[in-house]
């Protein structure tokens, strides 16, 4: 077991999260930051690092893997202690007012604040309800880009609605042979 004592323990590892840590560094807060995943960035991180970002303030088109670049960058002179890999699992608010952290590892950490900047915290692909598609998972059926190279020449369809999709439409349309899309509603 491990024991930490900051100002502010930031839980997500994320866009929001990194930013929190300079913004609290601008304010002479040192902090501790908690992620479950083994890398910094969150999902721009973990599932689609060259996705083109359009709604960064300043940046009217951003890679997601350069947006975290530039927000780790951003934080860096405040030194955060970062505990990736592993998830906060408890808390208690302790007669000082200050909270005591535990997570998954055994880490604590007591801090006289916290952020939740946890977006939609630990995940796992979301499967369409078909039968039979885990077998097509290693080839041809994919729930994240890492690289976009990787789908160059190639005919894509992208399945799923909202900004994340069109982002992509856009993204691919410049390499894809063919890209596809499901019925408008």
């Amino acid at each position: 077991m491990s024991f930490h004592s900051t100002d502010v323990l930031i839980v997500g590892a994320g866009p929001v999260g990194l930013f929190a840590v300079f913004e609290c560094g601008m304010l002479q807060m040192k902090c501790h930051v908690v992620d479950a995943l083994d890398m910094l960035g969150g999902q721009c991180s973990a599932l689609y690092p060259e996705k083109p970002i359009f709604d960064i303030p300043a940046h009217p088109q951003i890679a997601a893997m350069d947006l975290i670049a530039n927000l780790t960058e951003q934080a860096a002179p405040f030194h955060p202690v970062y505990h990736l890999d592993q998830q906060v699992t408890g808390f208690t608010r302790l007669e000082s007012g200050r909270f005591r952290i535990e997570t998954s590892i055994g880490t604590v950490i007591e801090a006289a604040a916290i952020v939740i900047a946890a977006g939609v915290g630990a995940f796992g692909p979301n499967r369409p309800p078909l039968s039979g598609i885990e077998d097509y998972e290693r080839e041809s059926v994919f729930y994240f880009v890492k690289r976009r190279q990787d789908f160059a020449g190639k005919r894509v369809v992208i399945a799923g609605g909202g900004d994340s999709a069109v982002d992509w439409a856009r993204s691919r349309a410049e390499t894809a042979s063919r890209i596809m899309g499901g019925p408008r509603r």
